[in-house]
């Protein structure tokens, strides 16, 4: 099955307005010349969706801007009201938001966002057409614990209850185990391959074999320039969700420039 891969860049709460900016025109510069098989997406934070927003789809956007898509790093599973700090997937289309990022190992643990708050904000993202990359992963405790396959069978189970077929097909799983994100730890590639072939094999459970071999998982973890290529070698892996290396445009680019080659 021919997946695209999908390289998303998650900068969590780093670079404001300025920052994006200068980012933004670094990394376009590089992507000049090149045409990589894959899509690229970054989230930043959302004070910093409007000046990418309008860096990528004015009338005078740089060259290639065309290439990056615009993902948010959360939403709201409500349209609108009384819930101080919170952004609506209606505001965030404003933006040309396509990709929102729900369910991240940092917003379960720190915010205690249950599956059940997140299967909402799976399906509130589906209503306002944007698509929702799926964030699921055991801690170390887990995982030496022999829960590994239990805690993923229930993030997946529970998060994507009531989620149609259709709106999983717009749906990346992002694969991230919590004792790799921004530890420097990297699952290795056999770890990352048989967690990623579980995880489609519960999809396959849940909506079938063809679906499954649909949909796309990311890994996400302390992926790096120089471990890229080895995971995305892996026949179930289908990009990756980038934390601090993403940060900085030639290392962006380089973990795009490795993965590419291998991935597909």
């Amino acid at each position: 099955m021919n997946r695209k891969p999908i390289f998303a860049a998650n900068w969590k709460m780093n670079k404001g307005a300025s920052e994006t900016e200068d980012f933004v025109k670094s990394f376009l510069s590089k992507l000049q010349g090149q045409d990589f098989p894959c899509e690229i997406v970054i989230a930043p934070p959302f004070v910093s969706l409007p000046k990418l927003a309008d860096m990528l789809h004015n009338a005078n956007a740089v060259q290639n801007a065309h290439a990056i898509q615009i993902a948010a790093q959360n939403c709201s599973q409500f349209d609108n009201g009384a819930y101080t700090g919170e952004t609506s997937v209606l505001m965030l289309r404003e933006f040309y938001v396509h990709y929102v990022i729900i369910g991240h190992s940092e917003r379960r643990s720190i915010y205690g966002e249950s599956d059940a708050i997140i299967n909402a904000k799976i399906k509130k993202a589906r209503e306002a057409n944007l698509k929702p990359i799926f964030c699921i992963g055991e801690t170390l405790a887990e995982r030496e614990g022999g829960m590994l396959e239990t805690v993923l069978r229930t993030q997946l189970t529970d998060g994507l209850k009531d989620i149609s077929e259709k709106d999983l097909l717009e749906t990346v799983i992002a694969y991230e185990p919590v004792w790799a994100i921004g530890t420097g730890v990297t699952a290795t590639s056999d770890q990352a391959q048989d967690a990623h072939a579980f995880v489609r094999s519960v999809l396959k459970d849940l909506y079938g074999a063809e679906t499954a071999a649909r949909i796309r998982i990311q890994y996400g973890g302390s992926v790096k320039p120089n471990n890229a290529a080895e995971l995305m070698a892996c026949p179930d892996i289908d990009g990756a969700l980038i934390g601090g290396a993403s940060l900085e445009p030639q290392s962006f680019m380089e973990i795009i420039r490795n993965g590419c080659g291998h991935s597909a």
